[in-house]
């Protein structure tokens, strides 16, 4: 099944989007479509982010002022690669604390009432208040979100002009009638296509060995993974201050082919993050380690996950995947909530 992130408020979705399939037990890949040429874009100005997957589709958010009044509200744009691809925008109200309705919310831009919007806990707008909103972040504009109790929400409109140029930069439409930034006579054809999502067939694990488990308590293994990377990279492992006067933190062993292992073992430790590192062994001594990650959360059957909060108050928070495919781990989610701008908690 395809990843995917809620859409809801200003969740962003993946820079790297990937379809798995799930297999049997293999020792060798089979049916890996090679990843496209297109990387993703990552990039932030202001109150504004965007992200771009390795499809050309993009996701732009926008916040309030974070040194403002107003209270959280975002507002989400995506856009599909390809010519003449329309812009969509939903709209969240924050509740961070505590979720309270908002009373026939309506959308206000530079003074001129919009008319309401629909759903003020996700919901998308129309097409003629996308517009409208594309329009005024261009240039220097208010946008509001007003309510029948008098409250108002007020999204930010610095960086949106950055980040629209660098959507249009990366999905190709600069010059073109469709382009958000700077629009021209270009023709919308020559805008590139969509690219299709990758596959990567993901191969169950098989059953650890009693000499696997057996290996996680050799000196040797140990010294091998210290070796592959820094040891600040993984300070925990090698026991540098604050962890020095702690017992030797314990490393796993989980088999995947007939001569490759999974080594693993906690690497850091923060306020309210732990990191655990990956690496791809070999059976045997040298053991060769190839390191996949060292902010890794959980590993399961077939795939190693991340999830790391950008900040103690969970609002904003950065996810990723690696999938096995009989050879190697491949990346097949890279993707972040958005800024930490108490929108939602988790």
């Amino acid at each position: 099944m395809p990843f995917i992130t809620r859409t809801q408020g200003s969740c962003m979705r993946p820079l790297l989007a990937m379809t798995v399939l799930l297999t049997a037990p293999l020792f060798a890949a089979s049916g890996v479509q090679a990843a496209p040429e297109q990387a993703g874009l990552s990039f932030e100005h202001n109150d504004w982010t965007l992200a771009c997957d390795n499809t050309r589709t993009c996701r732009a958010a926008g916040y309030q002022d974070d040194y403002g009044k107003s209270e959280p509200v975002s507002v989400l744009l995506t856009r599909l690669g390809g010519p003449d691809q329309p812009v969509t925008a939903k709209l969240k109200i924050g509740d961070y604390e505590n979720h309270t309705a908002v009373p026939s919310p309506r959308l206000r831009i530079n003074g001129k009432d919009l008319g309401p919007v629909a759903d003020a806990d996700g919901g998308d707008l129309t097409a003629s208040q996308t517009a409208e909103l594309l329009k005024s972040l261009r240039q220097n504009s208010t946008i509001l979100v007003t309510s029948a109790d008098k409250r108002q929400w007020q999204i930010s409109d610095r960086g949106a002009s950055a980040v629209l140029l660098k959507m249009d930069e990366f999905q190709g439409r600069l010059g073109t009638p469709g382009a958000l930034a700077k629009p021209g006579k270009r023709n919308e054809a020559s805008v590139p296509a969509a690219l299709p999502m990758p596959v990567i067939r993901r191969v169950s694990w098989p059953t650890t060995r009693p000499e696997d488990t057996a290996l996680a308590s050799s000196a040797s293994l140990r010294a091998a993974l210290l070796a592959a990377q820094a040891a600040d990279d993984c300070n925990v492992l090698a026991g540098l201050p604050p962890y020095d006067d702690e017992a030797p933190v314990p490393i796993s062993v989980q088999r995947l082919s007939k001569d490759k292992l999974l080594a693993s073992a906690v690497c850091w430790r923060g306020a309210y993050n732990e990191g655990v590192g990956y690496w791809v062994i070999n059976a045997k001594a040298p053991y060769a380690p190839v390191l996949v990650t060292t902010g890794a959360s959980d590993a399961a059957d077939g795939e190693i996950s991340m999830a790391q909060k950008g900040r103690g108050l969970g609002d904003c928070w950065v996810v990723k995947a690696w999938v096995w495919d009989g050879r190697r781990f491949q990346q097949s989610l890279d993707q972040t909530t958005g800024m930490c701008r108490l929108v939602t908690a988790g």
